[in-house]
């Protein structure tokens, strides 16, 4: 039986004590009704004895002390999840706000799932073709991998999520493809920009889009991404699809963390971040994965703007250690008018070398992509002795290399939001610009391949 409460102590900002309560219990979803009948979320933060202190999800104003009822529902936030929500979009609670119907739900599912069994997870090991080459040629996403995106205030991480979401498919397969978006904290018009472009796109039809807004309550905030893996885990392990799971922006998302931290008055960690920052990330990153047994699966790609471009700040600190990886953008690309720029050198994908080869990719996938970084890390080598020495101190092989650093990044890294490159089309793309050092330097690539797909240089 449900129990009203009017025992109401006291409300400083968005925490609210309740005194003279029974069988509550931490994270519990609770209902506030207001004396003209309003009603008001909350949620169990912490209980001590007959004390309960909750959260509101919407502002206190309002609410009377004596006269407003708190109920306790007996269970935490649920999500109703159901095949219908492909091409809908959700505010970060979870309710429609496309103007369409309400989900008809098959079930309800408590959003704080848990993390993955290690023992019952599958090894990661197949392509997923995002049609960006610098991650697929370079950095490549494997099936159930968590690859994040390390971004900066005001570098084109938007775009960058909204091409993913659009091109990404795992090829050699017949399996449903499907992506879950949580767009975390940002502004109406980043949210209006990626239901747009996925309607313009037709991507919307596989894609389940959670928004919450920068002017949404933070314990909103905290929910988004947890409703998007709901989501995401009854559509790759109940209908068998294969889903893309991408969250942007988890330093907002942390940020929100940090606001209910503080409002309860817990001792700080790093930078002023809850001690916990390490545990509640990876509670989320590790949902993840594939099953053994299972035919779908979830691929993370978690998007980050890093405070000051600092990679050492906690948040991308802290992803790192938990994710398979990381793509960095470069602020200096990004000045020289390439989009995206992803900076290739400090960019690493722990699992690529499971995803390419023959079968996969191309049997050539491993020695080109090895050759290119190195060929680009020498190129960028001769560039800044040609800045300190000048052009006159460079033999010819080395000139060669500089020149090739500038056309990997306009060529290669350079790509339009709307140019979708096959990963056959990525590999050639690679030889062309191999070409244009002499075969003696290509040390990383077997000369049997190099014979057979580099291309022969005009006379």
């Amino acid at each position: 039986m449900i129990k009203e409460y009017r025992t109401i102590h006291e409300i400083s900002g968005p925490l609210m004590v309740v005194r003279k309560v029974q069988d509550v219990t931490y994270d519990e979803l609770g209902e506030i009704e207001l004396p003209d009948g309003q009603l008001r979320r909350c949620k169990v933060l912490e209980v001590h004895e007959d004390k309960a202190v909750v959260q509101l999800f919407e502002s206190s104003a309002g609410i009377n002390l004596a006269q407003s009822k708190v109920r306790f529902l007996g269970h935490s936030l649920e999500l109703g999840v159901s095949g219908d929500m492909l091409g809908r979009v959700f505010s970060g609670m979870g309710v429609p706000i496309d103007g369409g119907p309400e989900i008809l739900a098959d079930e309800y599912r408590d959003i704080n799932g848990l993390p993955m069994n290690p023992a019952a997870r599958d090894y990661p090991s197949e392509f997923i073709q995002t049609g960006i080459s610098t991650i697929d040629g370079l950095n490549t996403l494997v099936r159930g991998q968590k690859l994040p995106i390390f971004s900066g205030s005001g570098l084109p991480h938007a775009d960058l999520a909204a091409q993913i979401a659009r091109q990404a498919k795992v090829l050699g397969t017949s399996s449903n493809f499907a992506v879950v978006f949580a767009a975390i904290g940002i502004t109406f018009e980043e949210a209006n920009f990626f239901v747009q472009e996925f309607r313009r796109t037709g991507a919307l039809d596989r894609t389940v889009l959670f928004t919450n807004l920068a002017n949404d309550p933070a314990v909103e905030r905290i929910s988004t991404p947890r409703m998007a893996l709901t989501a995401a885990e009854y559509l790759a392990f109940d209908k068998g699809m294969h889903v893309l799971v991408i969250l942007t922006d988890i330093t907002n998302y942390a940020e929100a963390l940090r606001e209910v931290s503080a409002a309860r008055k817990e001792v700080p960690g790093r930078r002023g971040y809850p001690g916990y920052l390490y545990t509640d990330l990876a509670t989320m990153y590790e949902r993840a994965g594939r099953r053994l047994g299972y035919e779908g699966s979830i691929t993370m790609i978690p998007i980050l703007t890093m405070p000051e471009d600092d990679k050492t700040h906690p948040i991308p600190d802290l992803t790192g250690y938990i994710t398979e990886g990381q793509i960095i953008l470069s602020r200096e690309l990004f000045r020289k008018g390439i989009r995206p720029p992803v900076d290739v050198l400090p960019s690493l994908s722990r699992l690529k070398d499971k995803g390419i080869g023959k079968g996969k990719t191309r049997e050539d996938h491993s020695g080109t992509m090895n050759q290119l970084f190195a060929a680009y890390a020498t190129g960028k080598e001769m560039k800044e002795l040609m800045t300190i020495l000048g052009e006159a101190a460079l033999c010819e092989t080395d000139l060669l290399f500089a020149k090739f650093a500038d056309e990997f990044e306009r060529r290669y890294v350079a790509q339009g939001s709307d140019e979708n490159r096959s990963i056959e089309e990525t590999l050639d793309l690679g030889w062309e610009l191999l070409s244009m050092l002499p075969t003696s330097e290509l040390k990383r690539i077997n000369t049997d391949l190099i014979e057979k797909y580099l291309p022969k240089k005009k006379d």
